[in-house]
């Protein structure tokens, strides 16, 4: 869960700029939507539930950016709400400087046990939704010089680990996304960012992995149990979430981003095992941390 709902560095002056946030309910689309308010920027922030938005609103009044939040019902599976929320972002503001695709859902289990249905409605949401609302969006960018796309992957987007299939899939998906996007929009000046967050404590784990329960009979029984004590012990101790809504902030603030944003640094020390080490023993070295995790 986040630790802390207020901006890192005090309230700026109005920038004149304005941004899209999907998936503000909760988690990092929460805390990038009132750090870039916090920073100038004149903020719609996407949540799905009215409850939610109450809750964003009294967020930004605690922090001092009420005038700059603009909440919006966006679910980013909905066609017609991803094209009113752009559609009202036009009316506002004429174009949109930044896009931040944050909305997504995490599936937890193993490939084979997993119903296709699980495995649609991940790529519903991750994938394709992240498509529908960045190509409603995109007219917009073009508008602004030097806007930013910034998609939020994960150290599962290029590292995939055992329980984590469809979440893993579906952000590779977003990566491959996210490299042919940069090329494509190159042209118009649209900066493509891919930011890949790793062991952070936010609501999509627990959403993610709440409720499963091994069965007796699973020949995946044991590892399942090994994995998810390593998921909740890997929650408990991760880093402020915070630290990416930062991040996004210094990002969208640059001239001329990366493509790739990994954080914390213990990702990239995985992320650089992986590509110097033989790919079975990085595997055994992943199985082995896993098992010391159960409790």
């Amino acid at each position: 869960m986040a630790r802390n709902n207020k901006p890192a560095d005090g309230v700026k002056p109005r920038s004149g700029k304005s941004a899209l946030v999907t998936g503000a309910s909760s988690g990092f689309g929460q805390l990038i939507a009132l750090e870039l308010a916090s920073r100038g920027y004149e903020v719609m922030a996407g949540v799905r539930r009215e409850e939610a938005r109450a809750e964003l609103m009294d967020l930004a009044l605690a922090a001092g950016v009420e005038t700059r939040i603009h909440a919006v019902l966006l679910d980013i599976c909905l066609e017609e709400q991803v094209h009113a929320a752009v559609e009202e972002a036009s009316d506002r503001w004429g174009r949109l400087d930044v896009l931040v695709n944050n909305a997504g859902e995490a599936v937890g289990g193993f490939v084979e046990e997993l119903s296709l249905e699980s495995w649609r409605r991940q790529f519903e949401v991750n994938v394709f939704g992240t498509i529908s609302m960045t190509r409603a969006a995109l007219p917009l960018l073009r508008k602004s010089e030097g806007a930013k796309l910034i998609l939020m992957s994960s150290i599962s987007g290029v590292i995939g680990f055992p329980g984590y299939g469809p979440y893993a899939a579906s952000k590779f998906a977003v990566e491959g996304l996210g490299e042919s996007l940069a090329m494509e929009l190159e042209p118009f000046g649209i900066h493509v960012v891919l930011v890949e967050p790793g062991a952070y404590g936010t609501p999509i784990w627990d959403k993610g992995f709440r409720g499963i329960q091994p069965a007796a009979e699973s020949p995946y029984r044991e590892m399942l149990e090994d994995v998810l004590a390593f998921s909740s012990q890997t929650a408990g101790a991760s880093g402020d979430p915070l630290e990416v809504a930062v991040q996004v902030g210094n990002i969208v603030d640059q001239k001329s981003p990366k493509l790739r944003y990994m954080l914390p640094s213990s990702s990239r020390w995985t992320l650089a095992a992986k590509r110097l080490l033989p790919h079975r023993l990085f595997r055994r070295l992943v199985l082995s941390a896993i098992r010391r995790r159960r409790t």
